[in-house]
């Protein structure tokens, strides 16, 4: 493969930029920690004496810890592009296993699962078995054939084979469905400090944001992973050591078990998964197919996200980036055990009988169950297992965002002509952009977690279409996706969208409560994927389709799109990575 040298971030050491975090870079570094530090202390030390001291210096532990990690020891990895966006192709497997379970098992991951159990019913917990088989179904389908091409972003493939107009229409979505998550788990972030701490919220999420930041800039794709290695080994251990704590204070989890059925109206609430006849259950009806659309929603919808792809394309080889998703699978699903015997443990708990205000907002069991139902150490490291969760979103977040618009917006659209060094700066300028943006966002907007359900909509019914024609319809062409696209937005406004306003305009059926029962996001889905696939078989002729060829890295026309970040590691290499 034929590629500048001035691209090469592997091999040899000549090639790669100088190491970041030595010498008076290493100074500043300190110095910058050291002043958001000092400033945030002096702020709640004059405005909110009476915050939780020992939890704020428990969470301001846990900052630091991780800016290490992310400032110093991920920076000596190394400063190019390649290591910025896909740590060098280099990643090892345990590693992406790690920072795949923290990016999927966030903030919101634990926290809602917590609330649906304790408040809905373990059935409307779909998320750890949702995004548990998306990772499966990603490792099984998508995950080999991603890291085989080389690319650089999971809108690489839609690039090369419809084009950059075409990508850039699918980087709309995808871009403001990081940012609107990031914004989302800042403020969920702000509330749950506030609540165990007593910690202003704008203090919370600016500080939280200011440290994924800065690390993030400084190391990249690494500062991402290693940190998220430690954050991961944290969530687990604080989860664990949380549970026997609160079951004991609600008289044993057995006693929790046996009366939760009894919290809701159809016990059936209470099982994993609804009847296989739902829809003739009375408590169930049309709510059975929501049931199904959201949970095809979590499986499919949760693969076409750059956060995910760039996991697959920073491993070592296209086999670890398949065992990387499997493994990060597992993962997830016991993750999620705790934080829902958690959801179990607080249906049985009298939260006012230990001085706690009424719980009126469900969202709030997880921080009502850490600050009223366990010791105060205990609670110490669950407030550590909520900063580590949160970390491990944001910066991952952040970085999908800005590279996804640095490479396939800004390299592509605004500036063909950027070399690599352009690009990097480009990024990593992007990363304090957007990380402000989504920052902004949560001190300021009130309806954050609807925007992102939104966003999540649109990549379901949008991009995945598009990705799955990208890389397995061979007669797929512009003309098509394109008309994929607008029937996606089009389908999916019409079932109605309260955030702008918008009522439905097509008779779908079982409009009920104000909302469309009917599994609509699934149908969207499908006809847009049938969309593609049908007016790209009419159009071939005057829209003549990219050959499949195109996606393999060294043909012609994957050449003239643009040569790969880095050099693939040497079978050498392979084998001296996966030992690290």
């Amino acid at each position: 493969m034929n590629v500048p040298a001035e691209t090469r971030t592997n091999g040899d050491d000549s090639t790669r930029p100088p190491v970041v975090g030595g010498g008076k870079r290493g100074m500043l570094k300190i110095g910058i920690f050291v002043t958001v530090l000092a400033f945030a202390l002096g702020y709640v030390a004059i405005a909110e004496p009476n915050v939780s001291w020992p939890g704020l210096i428990a969470m301001l532990a846990f900052y630091a810890l991780f800016y290490w990690l992310g400032a110093f020891v991920a920076a000596r990895r190394g400063g190019g592009l390649g290591d910025t966006m896909v740590a060098g192709r280099n990643m090892p497997l345990w590693i992406g296993v790690f920072t795949m379970t923290a990016t999927w098992v966030g903030g919101g991951y634990i926290s809602g699962a917590a609330e649906s159990t304790f408040s809905s019913g373990m059935a409307w917990a779909q998320a750890p078995w949702g995004y548990a088989l998306s990772l499966l179904i990603g490792g099984l389908f998508f995950a080999k054939k991603m890291r085989r091409g080389r690319f650089t972003t999971m809108l690489d493939p839609i690039d090369i084979r419809f084009g950059k107009h075409v990508a850039g229409l699918g980087s709309i979505p995808a871009i403001l469905g990081e940012i609107f998550w990031t914004g989302a788990i800042l403020t969920a972030l702000g509330t749950t400090f506030g609540t165990i701490i007593g910690l202003d919220f704008t203090v919370s999420i600016i500080l939280s944001a200011v440290i994924a930041i800065a690390y993030t800039v400084v190391g990249g794709m690494w500062s991402v992973a290693i940190t998220d290695v430690v954050q991961v080994v944290l969530i687990f251990v604080g989860l664990v050591v949380a549970v026997p704590f609160a079951a004991s204070a609600v008289g044993g989890m057995g006693e929790a078990w046996a009366n939760y059925p009894s919290n809701f109206d159809f016990e059936s609430y209470a099982s994993l998964f609804p009847p296989l006849t739902g829809w003739d259950d009375p408590g169930w009806g049309h709510a059975y197919w929501t049931w199904w659309d959201s949970g095809l929603a979590l499986m499919l919808g949760g693969i076409p996200w750059q956060v995910y792809f760039q996991r697959v394309l920073s491993s070592s080889s296209p086999r670890n980036a398949r065992r990387l998703s499997i493994g990060a699978g597992v993962m997830c699903v016991l993750a999620a055990i705790p934080p829902v015997l958690i959801g179990i443990v607080a249906t049985a708990a009298n939260f006012q009988a230990e001085g706690a205000p009424p719980l009126d907002n469900p969202s709030m069991v997880l921080p009502y169950v850490l600050r009223y139902l366990l010791p105060t150490g205990v609670a110490a490291l669950g407030l550590g297992v909520l900063a580590a969760a949160v970390m491990s979103s944001v910066d991952s977040s952040v970085l999908s965002a800005s590279s996804l618009t640095g490479w396939n917006v800004y390299r592509r659209l605004v500036n063909p002509r950027a070399d690599s060094d352009q690009v990097q700066k480009m990024i990593r300028r992007l990363i304090v952009i957007i990380g402000a943006a989504a920052t902004l966002m949560a001190l300021r907007a009130s309806s954050v977690y609807d925007l992102w359900y939104l966003a999540s909509d649109l990549i379901f019914v949008m991009l995945f279409p598009m990705l799955v024609c990208a890389l397995f319809v061979p007669w797929a062409n512009r003309v098509g996706a394109a008309c994929g696209f607008v029937v996606a937005v089009v389908l999916r406004l019409s079932a109605g969208e309260d955030l702008f306003g918008i009522s439905p305009f097509l008779p779908w059926p079982w409009y009920e409560d104000g909302a469309v029962q009917f599994p609509f996001r699934t149908v969207t889905m499908v006809a847009s994927l049938l969309t593609i696939m049908v007016v790209s078989a009419i159009t071939r002729r005057r829209s003549a389709p990219v050959p499949m060829a195109a996606l393999e890295p060294d043909t012609p026309e994957r050449a003239e799109w643009g040569n790969d970040l880095v050099e693939e590691p040497s079978r050498e290499e392979e084998v001296s990575t996966a030992r690290v």
